[in-house]
């Protein structure tokens, strides 16, 4: 009796339940199929079941359980079909990504000192921005290249399409569309439509993500990262709309000046030959210079420093933002002109002026790659955080891949349409895609072999390891009849979750090999001109014979993978369920600022951090001898942990944080270890009143949080692992059916969760408990037979049963 009255003085419990990857209802986390809708819209709402809905009225009914809540933000990232265009972003989600991934120097994140730290995160929008201008450029030789200049201007290529036919340039003439400057203006309304698509989809998700305002709190002396405090407890942290903004002008206004770049270089290079008219010349020589301007306007806006993450940065560079893009379309504009500008002499010929502009880009994007591998191993240098994933060389590695993406993207739809417009291939219709693009598709099949030689290995090297596990699992579960087949398939559970431990050296592998050929593919470029088949042609029939095959293989295999692509992306804008795993690509991808590429798919822990962050801080204030638990499962752990670090630190210690499958260490640890590295999980852990993990070894995402850490005098032990994974052996009495292996799933299930939640809510000590208003006796009733000691927090060991599920 004196246990509930003493719950009842306390206040209600609120246990706010996140979920993970791939989205819950709230019915699914609530156990309910009556919920409704607390506070929240359609994208992003928190839940309660029908009769908690009025539980703030009716303490005493609550007086020993926690009221529940689901908050739900699938729709962040699964909503509408619109988000299927997000596929087209893929690249620049990828080196968005590397931007977050530099090592973790200990120089904080607020005002970093480092100049490794700054020339980091300068390389990264570099990166972005030549992702950006090859997009662009792509869609250029498609569009004014192999489409305008080769196939419009080639009677024999137009013959069977007569949606050409207007533009096709006949010997005895054609009509007014058939001069070549007036088909390339004609056609760079493609790019720039790309382009101005780019900038609508960041814009318009701006509304819904960028803008949403954070909880706006004071910072304390002691709190700047500056002091060594966590980049993610400042207010502005998850708030980048001046960054975006800014970022945003300055893409924008490098696609319009590609498609000015390309329409200039055509005509100016007729203008320039011998008998040119010469104010022609002298206006593409005064485009061209103004153009170059543009591009170092573009350059010092992209290289200006990041956002103030100190505070929410309300400010907008209105200047940059609005005069950047209007005067990168009144060049393209003036371009268009100019070689729309009558020229009765000119032809086209074999292939457009300009394309030694992929050339540029693929050595530009090698030389940053390279630089950013160098930055990152200096920081790691400076500090040598344990389990940093590729000792510093992840954002280099990273960053290769989005460069590998761009270039499948680009040249895919180059092969393609250059396949498409010369028939069978055997006529020479058109000259077809610059021969570089040609070169980086031959070295598909290559690097296929290299990774399927890798997999192969690693699938070895699981069938041993899940050998050696069967007795580990045997002894895990004392008392049962061994059965070899049981044990095999849990031990081969264990061992694919092992897997993700290795995979850092697999992306850095591949990621190698990658930028080799591509070195490869340029040396080849340049020293031959020709198509690896064409430049093999004469050498022993065993290598012209392996470059035919390659340069087939490659043209093939990169169309293919261009087609894959846009069938998902069609499948996913039509069925929601494959929008669904698309959603689950970017959970995992888009939870950070946009901070490099804008036009990124839209950061939706800017929009759930907040809501989480907010409804805590209300929730404390209104409910002030209330006690809360944050339960996040996988993704849903870093948002929890994202949103208590948001927290003032007097309300951080108001709650316990409860995280199961979380990839809090061994992902987010692992791969950003400059916000989430060991020292900020430890400050983390130190700030809430407690914390508990539950993990499981068949887990191939969640894991410990603070492996190896001792806890010292007054603090709780975090990790609660391995569970036991399944729960029963064999059948028994209570189990006549097999038991399933969840490995990610269903940790509701385990009796362990029920219990590590309870004993949070018995380990919570409200203000007033702890100025001493309360009597020890009391609070040890409150707590349970006796008041847990110092240091100490008891919970069910690997194995045991006990609590209550909520499952």
């Amino acid at each position: 009796m004196r246990a509930k009255q003493t719950a009842e003085r306390r206040g209600l419990s609120l246990e706010l339940l996140v979920h993970g990857v791939g989205g819950t209802t709230p019915q699914e986390m609530l156990g309910d199929p009556r919920t409704t809708r607390v506070t929240g819209d359609h994208t992003a709402a928190i839940h309660r079941r029908g009769e908690d809905a009025d539980a703030e009225q009716r303490p005493r009914d609550y007086a020993e359980k926690p009221v529940p809540e689901a908050y739900c933000w699938s729709n962040l990232t699964s909503g509408n079909s619109a988000r299927a265009l997000w596929l087209l972003l893929l690249p620049f989600m990828v080196v968005n990504l590397a931007h977050w991934m530099r090592p973790d120097s200990g120089t904080g994140s607020a005002g970093p000192g480092s100049r490794a730290v700054r020339a980091h995160g300068l390389i990264v929008r570099l990166l972005a921005l030549s992702l950006t201008v090859l997009l662009v450029a792509g869609a250029c030789e498609v569009a004014l290249d192999l489409v305008a200049w080769q196939c419009a201007g080639n009677p024999e290529c137009t013959r069977d399409r007569a949606w050409l036919g207007f533009l096709t340039q006949h010997p005895e003439g054609g009509g007014w569309w058939s001069q070549p400057g007036r088909r390339l203006a004609l056609a760079a309304l493609l790019p720039a439509a790309l382009t101005a698509l780019m900038w609508w989809l960041s814009h318009r998700t701006w509304s819904a993500y960028e803008s949403q305002q954070p909880l706006r709190r004071p910072i304390a002396e002691d709190e700047p990262a500056a002091n060594g405090r966590p980049a993610l407890c400042l207010p502005g942290f998850w708030y980048g709309r001046r960054l975006v903004s800014r970022l945003r002008a300055a893409h924008t206004a490098a696609g319009f000046l590609t498609v000015a770049a390309a329409l200039t270089a055509a005509a100016t290079r007729h203008d320039r030959e011998p008998g040119g008219p010469a104010a022609l010349d002298v206006l593409g020589w005064a485009l061209a210079t103004v153009i170059l301007l543009g591009a170092c306007g573009v350059v010092y806006v992209v290289c200006r420093r990041g956002s103030k993450q100190s505070e929410p940065d309300d400010r907008v560079d209105r200047f940059a933002v609005r005069a950047l893009p209007g005067a990168a379309i009144a060049v393209a504009g003036l371009a268009a002109v100019y070689a729309c500008w009558s020229r009765p002499g000119w032809a086209s010929g074999a292939t457009l002026p300009g394309d030694e502009t992929f050339g540029v880009l693929a050595v530009v994007q090698g030389a940053l790659a390279a630089a950013l591998a160098v930055t990152g191993l200096l920081l790691y240098r400076e500090r040598r955080v344990p389990r940093t994933a590729l000792t510093g060389l992840a954002p280099a590695a990273v960053a290769m891949l989005a460069c590998g993406l761009g270039g499948l993207m680009t040249g895919g739809v180059a092969q393609r349409v250059g396949d498409w417009l010369d028939g069978s291939g055997s006529d020479g219709l058109i000259a077809g895609p610059p021969v570089l693009l040609t070169w980086q598709a031959s070295a598909i099949p290559v690097l296929l072999l290299v990774v399927l030689a890798l997999l192969g290995w690693f699938s070895f090297q699981l069938v041993r390891r899940a050998q050696r596990l069967r007795e580990q699992v045997d002894a895990d579960y004392p008392g049962e009849l061994p059965d070899e087949s049981r044990s095999r398939r849990i031990g081969g559970a264990i061992a694919r979750a092992e897997l993700t431990d290795r995979a850092p050296w697999l992306v850095g592998t591949v990621a190698l090999i990658a930028l080799l050929l591509g070195g490869v593919a340029v040396l080849g470029t340049l020293l031959t001109g020709k198509t690896p088949g064409g430049a093999a042609d004469g050498a022993p029939a065993l290598i012209d014979g392996a470059a035919d095959t390659v340069q087939a293989l490659g043209s093939w295999m990169i169309g293919f993978a261009f087609l894959a692509f846009l069938t998902w992306g069609r499948r996913a804008y039509r069925d929601a369920s494959a929008r669904r795993t698309i959603g689950i690509l970017w959970d995992v991808g888009t939870f950070w600022p946009r901070a490099a590429h804008p036009f990124a798919p839209p950061c939706y822990a800017e929009r759930a951090v907040p809501d989480l962050a907010w409804r805590m801080a209300t929730w404390t204030r209104q409910q002030p001898g209330g006690r809360l638990v944050i339960s996040g499962h996988s993704q849903g752990s870093v948002l929890a942990a994202s949103a208590a670090w948001q927290l003032d630190p007097v309300t951080r210690r108001q709650i316990a944080l409860l995280t199961y499958g979380s990839p809090l260490e061994r992902l987010y640890g692992r791969w950003f270890p400059a916000y989430f590295g060991p020292a900020a999980l430890r400050t983390l852990h130190g700030d809430v009143d407690c914390w508990r993990n539950l993990w499981r070894s068949t887990d191939p995402i969640g894991g410990a949080v603070l492996p190896g850490h001792d806890h010292p005098g007054g603090s709780c032990r975090v990790d609660q692992g391995p569970l036991r994974d399944p729960l029963v052996y064999g059948r028994t009495d209570a189990h006549p059916l097999p038991e399933p292996i969840l490995g990610h799933s269903d940790y509701q299930a385990d009796p362990a969760f029920g219990a590590a939640r309870d004993a949070l809510l018995a380990h919570l000590t409200p203000p007033t408990e702890a100025a001493g208003q309360l009597p020890a006796q009391e609070r040890r009733d409150a707590d349970g037979d006796r008041a847990a000691e110092p240091g100490e927090w008891e919970g069910p060991a690997q194995g045991e049963s006990g609590g209550r599920s909520s499952g």
